[in-house]
């Protein structure tokens, strides 16, 4: 059971989530910035190790359920990232902005239920009074064929 008044990092261990090794980037660039009390995460996919565990697009080659489970994957390395950066989930003040890409086809109109996986993971795991405004869009391709992109922007203690 979460109890409403658990740190970040406990509630990870109440959900029993344990946290994957932080991607390394395909590129070049940083995974994150820390200025000010922002920490910015660069676009998080749902990959395990070097490898895309989910491609295609929502409306072609996977449902709804499937780009569910690749928002949650993606969401799981944006945490794992963060706690590199931060030593620590417990110091999130804050997540202010999620943005989620969506690779879809056709006339797709679900990009919303497959951000809510995304979020729903955000708000296991900070709590409801720590969710942040959301931008989602439907996009006709991603980097390495993932169905899914996040950006998350969190608001860390100095």
């Amino acid at each position: 059971m979460i109890t409403q008044s658990a740190s970040a990092e406990e509630r990870l261990q109440q959900l029993g989530i344990t946290l994957p090794q932080p991607p390394e980037p395909f590129g070049i660039y940083a995974e994150a910035v820390h200025t000010g009390n922002l920490l910015f995460l660069t676009g998080m996919l749902p990959t395990e190790g070097r490898t895309a565990k989910f491609i295609g697009r929502v409306g072609a080659e996977l449902d709804v359920e499937a780009a569910r489970k690749a928002a949650h994957l993606a969401t799981l390395n944006a945490l794992a990232v963060a706690r590199q950066y931060l030593g620590s989930l417990d110091k999130v003040t804050r997540i202010v902005r999620l943005g989620v890409s969506v690779a879809t086809s056709g006339d797709v109109r679900d990009q919303p239920k497959v951000a809510d996986a995304a979020s729903e993971l955000l708000q296991d795991v900070f709590g409801k009074d720590k969710n942040p405004c959301r931008l989602v869009y439907g996009v006709a391709s991603l980097p390495l064929g993932t169905p899914v992109e996040l950006e998350v922007i969190f608001e860390v203690k100095s």
